[in-house]
């Protein structure tokens, strides 16, 4: 299982997870020219997660360079949960964060619709920092959906 950087004939990959239906609820699509300028700006990197077999999910940080050290890791996929899938893909991403990406704070929301997501997180050492209530509007829900904000500080990874 590696991390890898998306290439442009990821798009349709990263596509295939963020317009499933199922996922609707838990995560934004983005349409290919933005997820092109994502793989072309020094400020965000698109990874794709691969377990031998091809690309099996895909992650997106931003703010990559911010004069805080902050890093938010955007968007997080996999093509089949379950397994033990979502806490091994986390822990590479965590540690690509801050050892590769140098952050000093990484930090991500999740929907309150997504509570197998949010215990990864926590399962994964970050804090649950706040909630913004009726955030996010999700067109398939018909309403806005609650995001919770985690964080992780990079002395708290080092322990």
């Amino acid at each position: 299982m590696t991390l890898r950087s998306a290439t442009p004939a990821d798009i349709g990959f990263i596509r295939s997870l963020t317009t499933r239906p199922d996922y609707a609820p838990f995560i934004g699509d983005s349409d290919e020219a933005t997820l092109q300028g994502w793989i072309d700006s020094p400020e965000a990197r698109v990874l794709i997660w691969d377990e031998g077999k091809g690309p099996a999910g895909f992650a997106i940080f931003r703010e990559i360079g911010d004069p805080s050290g902050r890093v938010e890791l955007f968007r997080i996929a996999l093509a089949q949960a379950g397994g033990g899938r979502g806490d091994a893909f986390f822990a590479a991403l965590v540690d690509y964060g801050f050892a590769t990406l140098g952050a000093a704070r990484l930090w991500l929301d999740a929907s309150g619709e997504n509570p197998r997501a949010m215990k990864i997180y926590e399962r994964a050492g970050f804090r649950r920092e706040g909630v913004q209530r009726a955030q996010w509007w999700r067109p398939c829900l018909g309403r806005a959906v609650d995001l919770h904000l985690f964080g992780m500080m990079r002395d708290e990874w080092q322990a």
